[in-house]
């Protein structure tokens, strides 16, 4: 007989899916910026250009989207793991920010995005759906700046890289 399937279980599971490792970010007041490590992020549509990323309910950067209907998304590269632990926290401090050498570019839209990752897009929440513990917010993409490089992985619960055959 089958064991109910568990919440460990179930991430796991989903832990054998490889994703790549983004920073959502949001001005958080003039100048200031608030981010979130996420890999629940996908493209939805070609036509409006659209994406997805999900946000726990009780991450500090959700009022943040609702309020500011903006946000960047910056899809990290290889060797950046340091930067997707620092904004997986729930705290950000400037002297963190200085010690791992973040820049941060303003979009035309006044969307902040992360310098030195391989993709920047600048994005407008068109709408967000409540789906258990989380708020997938469906962004439209305004702008998107392709820097290049190896992206940065996460499967079965470590970062990894792209390996050519």
């Amino acid at each position: 007989m089958a064991t109910a399937l568990t919440a460990r279980d179930f991430r796991n599971a989903l832990g054998q899916f490889a994703t790549g490792v983004t920073v959502v970010t949001v001005e958080r007041e003039p100048g200031s910026v608030f981010g979130m490590t996420a890999n629940a992020f996908t493209s939805v549509s070609l036509n409006p250009m659209l994406i997805l990323v999900c946000v726990d309910e009780r991450a500090k950067i959700l009022p943040l989207l609702h309020r500011k209907k903006h946000f960047g998304i910056s899809v990290l590269k290889q060797g950046q793991q340091a930067v997707s632990e620092y904004f997986a926290q729930p705290e950000q401090h400037s002297e963190a920010e200085h010690r791992l050498g973040l820049r941060y570019r303003w979009t035309a839209e006044g969307v902040p995005v992360l310098e030195d990752t391989v993709v920047q897009l600048s994005c407008s929440v068109v709408a967000t759906h409540v789906a258990g513990d989380h708020t997938v917010i469906v962004g439209k993409v305004e702008e998107a700046d392709i820097q290049g490089g190896e992206p940065l992985l996460f499967f079965r619960g470590e970062y990894r890289h792209i390996a050519r055959p």
